[in-house]
């Protein structure tokens, strides 16, 4: 993995989904959401909702299917409004730029694990283990971002344990599914982090 790195980072190049949205204000800057779509090379697609801030969107006012490069953090956010994903994950955008380049989707995490990391069989087999990782980052908050890992790095992080520093690099990707709610099925999207490197940190 790359050294001497953020703790978060992510670089995205994909194509702009959907018109871009008032999300919120704080510390009286707008802020806007849109949804940048990403092929993998599988064929399958990963929807990644993006927030910029109102001067960034102007600087570049991107429309729909523009195809854009985003850099920028991974973050969450404890969604409290009993409507939707308890933990919402999107990007925080500080760079946006038009593009033409292959479609890339590359995240690199440094953070402390922050529950006990959970190793399981998907039904076809595979070992895969789900990791909960917290990441700084200034004015003393945190992010809790939610990672898989696949295999060999699964029975791996499968032994770390709550407050060991680790380093993850991956893609982050989307994932629906349904969730029966008193009878009424919802379909909903969960993010995560699809690790393909990880280390233990000294």
């Amino acid at each position: 993995m790359e050294k001497d790195i953020m703790a978060n980072t992510i670089r995205l190049c994909g194509t702009v989904e959907g018109k871009p949205n008032f999300s919120h204000i704080s510390r009286n800057r707008k802020f806007y959401v849109f949804p940048l779509r990403i092929p993998r090379l599988s064929g399958a697609e990963d929807i990644i909702n993006i927030v910029c801030d109102e001067e960034l969107m102007r600087a570049i006012e991107p429309n729909e299917f523009s195809m854009l490069r985003v850099q920028g953090e991974l973050r969450s956010y404890n969604n409290k409004s009993g409507v939707g994903n308890k933990l919402l994950i999107f990007v925080y955008a500080s760079e946006l730029t038009f593009c033409d380049d292959e479609p890339e989707n590359k995240v690199i995490l440094k953070g402390t694990v922050c529950k006990q990391p959970s190793l399981r069989l998907t039904p076809l087999g595979r070992e895969i283990c789900d990791i909960l990782v917290a990441v700084n980052r200034p004015f003393g908050r945190s992010d809790y971002l939610p990672c898989i890992s696949w295999g060999q790095n699964a029975r791996e992080a499968s032994l770390w344990s709550v407050g060991d520093s680790v380093e993850l690099e991956g893609r982050v990707q989307s994932r629906s599914y349904i969730k029966n709610s008193d009878g009424v099925q919802e379909h909903k999207t969960a993010y995560e982090v699809s690790a393909s490197a990880i280390e233990k940190l000294e």
